[in-house]
């Protein structure tokens, strides 16, 4: 699966010193694109959202400063990492380029190895911040996309929990969505619990989003795991419901395809891939799998874990 290359912007009015830093990066790792002043740089980042931004103080209009405190304030743009290029080297000049909002501070004439290495330090961290997801803290898709190829490609044992909900956008739909978060949180607070309890410190727990996790994690703890994440749920899930709800045993709500029905208090459904019985070769096989497991899941009553059995 291929990654798409980190965008990196370039804004400087110096435009030797641009194409020295556009041809120093290589183009199978970075896009690399530039801005030669103030007013063409807020004007790029806001429309393509790079992955990074070099950017130098004294520029043409909108100076490198205001550039960062701009960045900063808008909340689509607050957390890409910005370097700061300058041929000051004070302190007091350093000190305003952090305040202003920059993560590092570069002074000219610089080592392109070294700036390279801290842009990719910076990118790490910023596309790892990045594909948490704002609910549980958890990773997101691509942090689980790489974390699956990686036992993939290893050959080692492993198992694939696909984690999911029951009934969660009649609740949703009913209590309203800030109350659907609540529950989104708790589920991610209790599998890292359960991860804890009965999991290996290689596990990993993921958030592909919605009412749905995945964990990676030993063949030997699924099942273990699987139980103490049903049992967790179980008990923590009728703190989420009104008293009266509860004494009822149901919600009244409308389903996918718009009748009223009424729906139990929510399960949680787990159903596990594994490659014990079977080679499992691609994520899209893995997905699959999990899928044809997850539906038999879901018929059953209550919160339930389904483990593949099948050889073939």
């Amino acid at each position: 699966m291929l990654q798409p290359r980190p965008k990196v912007l370039i804004a400087d009015d110096d435009h030797n010193l641009r194409q020295l830093l556009m041809e120093a990066f290589p183009k199978h790792k970075f896009e690399v694109y530039q801005a030669a002043d103030g007013d063409e740089t807020w004007d790029t980042v806001r429309d393509l959202r790079p992955d990074i931004v070099l950017l130098d103080i004294m520029m043409p209009g909108k100076d490198g400063l205001e550039i960062c405190r701009l960045m900063r304030e808008n909340p689509q743009t607050r957390n890409i990492p910005v370097i700061m290029l300058t041929a000051k080297a004070q302190l007091k000049d350093k000190l305003e380029g952090i305040e202003s909002g920059a993560d590092d501070y570069v002074t000219k004439p610089f080592d392109p190895l070294e700036l390279q290495a801290r842009i990719e330090m910076h990118l790490r961290r910023y596309l790892r911040e990045s594909d948490m997801s704002p609910i549980t803290g958890l990773p997101g898709n691509r942090s689980i996309d790489r974390a699956l190829l990686d036992r993939l490609e290893s050959g080692e044992k492993f198992a694939f929990l696909y984690v999911d909900l029951d009934d969660f956008k009649a609740y949703n739909d009913y209590y309203g969505f800030h109350r659907g978060s609540e529950v989104i949180s708790m589920t991610g607070r209790l599998l890292q619990e359960a991860v804890a309890a009965e999991g290996g410190d290689a596990d990993f727990i993921g958030h592909v989003g919605g009412d749905d996790f995945i964990i990676l994690t030993s063949v030997e703890c699924a099942e273990p795991l699987s139980r103490e994440i049903i049992r967790r749920f179980d008990e923590a899930i009728p703190s989420c419901y009104q008293p009266e709800d509860l004494e009822k045993g149901y919600i009244v709500s409308v389903d996918r395809r718009g009748y009223v029905m009424k729906f139990p208090v929510m399960s949680i459904s787990i159903s596990i891939v594994h490659n014990e019985y079977r080679q499992l070769t691609d994520p899209a096989q893995v997905g699959r799998v999990a899928a044809e497991l997850k539906k038999y899941a879901k018929d059953l009553e209550g919160s339930v874990y389904v483990f593949d059995r099948r050889k073939a």
